[in-house]
């Protein structure tokens, strides 16, 4: 009885792991990489092996280049954004005059980084700032729905009391909210508000960490307004 296990055909799976086990294969038959013929996918035309691979190492090197491109974008993005930061905060240590921060404050940051809409309110300030603009009442309701707020939000607009701040409420197609504290664990003691007529541009999936260096600082200046004791 004939007990040899019949053959199996060959795959190319097989084909390529015969390859791969053999390097010089292509030395010993060299004339193969001119005489395959492969369809070139960037110009649909037949193009030798030794072709094809060139097309592949350019494809590859121009992916590096945009990438390359990409970063050195995000850099000079990132050097622009410190930059302004930088003049911003500058503006805050100059000021000599605390009336005059809450303006600088968002005056300043609706300049200086181009937001279409800011609006400032704080409460518990030095009875010499009771009756400024900026300190005028908050509800209960609305200070106990900032102290909420771990962080700064953003997304679309919420629809909270805040937002009448704004100049143009309903122009908010996405906003930030900032919370104000002297220290991360402390009680808010304010609270800025940023809107774009942009749906993206304070959209859900965007970072927080710079604009809780905004809060940090704008908090740093503000603090100037609070009771001696606070």
């Amino acid at each position: 009885m004939n007990t040899t296990p019949p053959l199996q055909p060959l795959t190319e799976d097989d084909i390529a792991q015969y390859l791969l086990n053999r390097p010089d294969f292509f030395e010993r038959h060299a004339e193969l990489l001119a005489a395959v013929q492969l369809t070139s996918p960037l110009t649909g035309r037949a193009v030798s092996l030794l072709e094809r691979q060139a097309e592949i190492l350019r494809e590859r090197l121009r992916q590096l280049e945009l990438r390359a491109a990409e970063m050195i974008r995000h850099g000079q993005d990132n050097m622009g954004l410190i930059d302004r930061l930088h003049r911003w905060t500058c503006t805050l240590l100059a000021c000599d005059e605390p009336a005059r921060l809450p303006a600088l404050v968002s005056e300043g940051l609706a300049q200086t980084f181009a937001v279409p809409q800011v609006a400032l309110r704080l409460w518990d300030v030095a009875p010499d700032w009771a009756g400024a603009p900026w300190a005028a009442p908050v509800e209960e309701e609305t200070r106990a729905f900032v102290q909420s707020l771990p962080r700064p939000f953003v997304g679309a607009n919420p629809g909270v009391r805040p937002l009448q701040w704004l100049p143009d409420p309903a122009a908010a197609a996405s906003v930030a909210l900032l919370p104000l504290r002297p220290l991360a664990q402390a009680p808010a003691f304010g609270l800025l508000v940023l809107a774009s007529d942009d749906a993206q541009r304070f959209g859900a999936d965007a970072g927080t960490d710079f604009l809780q260096r905004l809060a940090e600082l704008a908090a740093a200046a503000l603090g100037r307004l609070r009771p001696a004791a606070a």
